[in-house]
């Protein structure tokens, strides 16, 4: 199963919410590989950050999100978890990787959820990339004062979390 195929599955009934999912996503991915380029001792698995960074929002469809053509019935708080549950139901399907994937989707809220941190380096850098782009305002690309001004209001914890990634993945301007 391609990713197309997943986002398809989801998403072919409602063609503003899949634009905005693919073109957050695209953006996501885009800056994780460039960690993954700035930082090869990393050893970062380059296919799992593409998949992932593509999948990580999968659950919004089934939230609640008005403003970003979200109608289902979980708070948007859930996202992760229900993307989680998606594509752990795709392994029978052929979804390679889909426990792994299927952690991204858990993981990535904020700089993590109670119960539900990023743990392997994967997990944190698509957590931090994703920080970086909102699907609010997808035309904006938030500076790392911003995203960490914006993670603070969860608590000082969240904001030291996303600096420590910053310092560890930060990468050369574009």
């Amino acid at each position: 199963m391609t990713i197309s195929e997943i986002i398809d599955l989801y998403y072919a009934d409602n063609a503003p919410l899949r634009a905005l999912l693919v073109h957050h996503s695209e953006q996501v991915r885009d800056h994780a590989l460039r960690i993954a380029d700035c930082h090869p001792e990393l050893s970062l698995d380059r296919q799992l950050l593409a998949d992932g960074a593509m999948l990580h929002d999968i659950g919004i469809v089934f939230c609640d999100a008005a403003g970003i053509h979200c109608h289902g019935r979980h708070h948007y708080i859930a996202h992760g978890r229900v993307g989680g549950h998606l594509l752990r139901r795709l392994a029978s399907q052929g979804l390679q990787n889909a426990a792994a994937l299927a952690r991204i989707c858990e993981r990535h809220t904020g700089t993590g959820l109670p119960g539900y941190e990023p743990e392997t380096l994967e997990e944190q850098v698509i957590c931090y990339a994703d920080k970086f782009y909102s699907k609010s305002h997808p035309e904006r690309v938030s500076t790392p004062e911003q995203a960490a001004a914006s993670l603070s209001r969860f608590g000082r914890h969240c904001a030291d979390k996303f600096w420590e990634w910053h310092e560890k993945f930060k990468t050369l301007p574009q």
